[in-house]
């Protein structure tokens, strides 16, 4: 009886471990859609993508096992494909995008999906969506509300769960140092005729600088003759960080950070906002008088500051505000809506209308964008203020249209874990009269690096991205280039690129895109995107280092900013090799022979250590067109000798090259505001930027001006700073 037992136990187990083993290991869908009972609501151009456990059959995946029924039940001319190593299947709308007139669809996958080894989905998915043309409006308190306390559920699951697992150019050449005037440098900008917001600031007559929580206005000319004019103080409550100059006004934009005011109205508890307001605050000055400016306007956004542009006498103004939901475990009652504050409408503060928050459709994004818009040349018309609820990291802006791209975080089972695979949805924007409106939105695989990732060429949209990690071989990096049209339809692309390597640069330039890749070299890709649907490589470099800002020199050569490195070990069986950062690397570009781009002159200065502003603010280059200068402040460090990793203080300040084609890179001059012998570096010594007015080069740090005759670069005039 003993031995009947046991055996009838033995096969229990077994069947359960078999059951275990089947149910653990069957096809699953990683993605998260709807279920049968739920409709979503998506844009008429939306492209499904829906991500496996396993790798799929090819052979399984066809018009009969994934399609779309619409209302009528006939089904839908959309195209199938395996994407991410088979792992996904990608669903693009008709080319006319989803009808309106029959809004209703029904995403299908059937259980004949099966995977290499012929195990399928254990039945078929289908999910219920229907499709809107543009952004639909939140419109209540109670739809902003529901929205938010999901957002919180969401949260408690997720710490929850973490608490019980095992921890384990513009498309032009032009910059703006082709659009500055003889007379005076402007911000080195990624589209001509759009300026970017930076520290300090030049009109010609004067330098405008930031520093120590203070606006420092500097008469520059004569310059042996420079004086302080007048200084701009804010209260504790306000850091400036950027500026702007437009005719006679100085715009001045910084973090705020305040208790909400009592005296608007009723108080923040009986008004149920949340009581302490960060914001993004705007001042603008006339500065006529330069011995007193006049505060003319003042402009709250709540948020951090994303990005900033101005063109054609309007600033705009993308902030990021992740408002305090957590409030509603409290009182469900709250008012979640982001808030405003414009002297030239209202000395109280606004509160964004519900019709005017927008959502993007499927966002998990507990957060806003904030869309701004101040029109300096009409001070009394109020600020354009637009929210919507999601996400944003990088921002490009063309003369029609602004662009955000917002990274959307999914996982793929890698093994027995589950790791991020994050792609982009690309949002445009279209300006017009000082509005923006919402366009259309788009996806693409990978995320983007910066805002030289993204250009506007002819109409269509071109951006390039990573996918993966560049140092995980079970999910391996490779990089895309994707070009879309004016309705961000995807219309080419190149992908796989550089496998195992990430985006460390780019610059489109006109037909010509430029790429840098790394991971133990420095491929140079050179791209024709002539023909927008067949784009394709033209040439390929290998050098050592890598180049974190691209620079065109003309239309034949790029001068790229970035460091050298150094390879050591990988020589033992299975051994890795090390890659060191270095010195800072100047490169010179010819690319007059697409086919076989060159590395005509390179520069390194200083061992491990040396930095540089510009390899991540392109903001700090310094350029003179007409006499071929470059220039940006630098912290040179030497390599300790008999050391790997050790390296000394060596200097701080700012060098100027001569960069031709006919003669490469020549160092013209260096200077310093560090006391002789200084053994590290000095903030207030520190130079922070370099601008030319007329005849003199000026390099400026915290507590000091220093100005020097262009030719020569005799030292002509200092001003000491307070």
């Amino acid at each position: 009886m003993k031995k009947k037992w046991l055996f009838l136990c033995g096969i229990t187990l077994i069947i359960i471990l078999l059951a275990s083993f089947l149910f653990l290991n069957r096809l699953k869908i990683i993605s998260n859609l709807a279920d049968n009972n739920e409709e979503v609501t998506v844009l008429k151009n939306k492209v499904w993508e829906v991500t496996f456990s396993k790798e799929l059959n090819p052979d399984s995946v066809n018009s009969s096992s994934v399609y779309i029924l619409n209302e009528q039940g006939g089904k839908e001319q959309v195209k199938v494909s395996l994407e991410n190593n088979n792992k996904s299947i990608e669903i693009q709308p008709p080319n006319e995008g989803y009808n309106l007139n029959s809004p209703n669809y029904t995403l299908v996958l059937t259980k004949d999906i099966k995977t290499k080894g012929g195990q399928n989905l254990n039945q078929s998915v289908k999910t219920a969506f229907k499709v809107i043309d543009t952004l639909p409006a939140i419109g209540s308190r109670n739809k902003l509300n529901d929205y938010f306390s999901k957002m919180l559920n969401e949260e408690r699951t997720f710490l929850a769960g973490r608490d019980m697992a095992v921890s384990e150019e513009s498309s032009s050449e032009k910059s703006s140092a082709d659009s500055a005037g003889a007379d005076f440098s402007a911000t080195n900008v990624q589209v001509a005729g759009i300026d970017e917001a930076d520290l300090i600031k030049t009109d010609g007559t004067h330098i405008y600088k930031i520093t120590d929580n203070k606006v420092q206005i500097i008469k520059a000319i004569p310059a042996d003759k420079m004086k302080m004019e007048s200084e701009l103080t804010f209260n504790q409550e306000f850091s400036p960080y950027q500026l702007f100059i437009e005719g006679n006004q100085l715009i001045v934009m910084g973090h705020s950070y305040k208790d909400a005011p009592v005296h608007i109205g009723k108080p923040a508890s009986e008004k149920k906002i949340a009581p302490a307001f960060h914001s993004t605050k705007t001042i603008v000055f006339n500065i006529d008088n330069k011995q007193n400016p006049a505060q003319i306007r003042e402009a709250d956004i709540e948020g951090s500051l994303l990005a900033s542009r101005l063109m054609d006498g309007k600033v705009y103004l993308i902030t990021s505000h992740f408002p305090e939901y957590w409030i509603l475990e409290r009182n469900k009652n709250a008012d979640m809506r982001p808030r405003y504050f414009d002297t030239a409408e209202s000395r109280e503060q606004q509160i964004v209308d519900y019709n005017e928050i927008k959502y993007f459709p499927g966002s998990q994004n507990a957060n806003y964008i904030n869309i701004a818009v101040l029109n300096l040349r009409a001070d009394r018309e109020p600020l354009s203020v637009t929210s919507y609820l999601g996400s944003g990291n990088e921002f490009y802006m063309s003369n029609n249209n602004l662009y955000l791209s917002a990274a959307n975080y999914s996982n793929e089972t890698i093994g027995d874990r589950q790791m991020p695979h994050p792609d982009t949805s690309i949002y445009k924007f279209n300006i017009k009269d000082g509005k923006v409106e919402f366009q259309t939105s788009a996806e693409v695989k990978g995320t983007v690096l910066n805002q030289f990732s993204m250009d506007e060429y002819n109409e269509n949209f071109r951006v390039v991205t990573t996918k993966g990690v560049a140092w995980d071989e079970r999910i391996p990096s490779s990089n895309s280039l994707y070009i879309l049209d004016k309705d961000l339809k995807k219309i080419g692309q190149l992908e796989d690129l550089a496998r195992g390597e990430r985006i460390y640069s780019a610059r489109f330039m006109n037909d010509r895109i430029y790429m840098v890749t790394f991971k133990e070299t420095d491929p140079l890709f050179v791209i024709d995107g002539s023909n927008p649907e067949k784009p394709s490589v033209l040439g390929e470099l290998k050098i050592p280092g890598f180049s974190n800002y691209l620079h065109p020199l003309d239309e034949n050569h790029l001068i790229g900013f970035g460091h050298d490195t150094k390879i050591t070990g990988g020589k033992g069986a299975g051994s890795q090799p090390v890659i060191t950062t270095d010195g800072v690397k100047i490169s010179l570009f010819d690319v007059s022979n697409t086919n076989k781009p060159v590395e005509k002159d390179t520069e390194i200065i200083g061992g491990r250590g040396t930095y540089t502003p510009l390899n991540h603010d392109h903001k700090a280059l310094f350029i003179h067109k007409k006499k071929n200068l470059y220039g940006f402040p630098i912290s040179i460090y030497k390599n300790k000798e008999g050391s790997q990793f050790e390296s000394n203080f060596d200097y701080q300040g700012a060098l100027v090259y001569k960069i031709t084609a006919q003669n490469g890179i020549e160092l013209q001059s260096q200077f310093t505001h560090q006391t002789e012998n200084a053994i590290y570096e000095e903030w207030e010594d520190t130079i922070e930027r370099l601008i030319y007015i007329g005849d003199h080069i000026y390099s400026i740090s915290p507590k000091k001006v220093d100005a020097y005759h262009i030719d020569g670069f005799k030292k002509a005039g200092e001003l000491e700073l307070n």
